[in-house]
């Protein structure tokens, strides 16, 4: 099942006008722009956050780490 050609479209572009009306598209594509930028921008959000959450657990880490050799120098002398 390929690609539709452009038959198949235009049958497509014609049942789509008939159901909803030449002015209802319009304002139906803008609501699914406005979706689709709305997913893109919670998906960036998302990312950023699980970015901020593994440089904070990083940090964490070698500071623990840091403070463990610290310790067992002390300890040491």
């Amino acid at each position: 099942m390929g690609m539709p050609s452009m038959p198949e479209l235009l049958v497509i572009l014609a049942i789509v006008v008939l159901l909803f009306g030449a002015k209802k598209i319009p304002e139906l594509a803008k609501g699914l722009g406005s979706g689709i930028k709305n997913f893109k921008k919670a998906m960036k959000e998302d990312e950023e956050e699980v970015a901020t959450e593994t440089k904070k657990e990083i940090e964490k880490e070698t500071t623990a780490s840091t403070t463990t050799t610290s310790t067992q120098e002390t300890t040491k002398a």
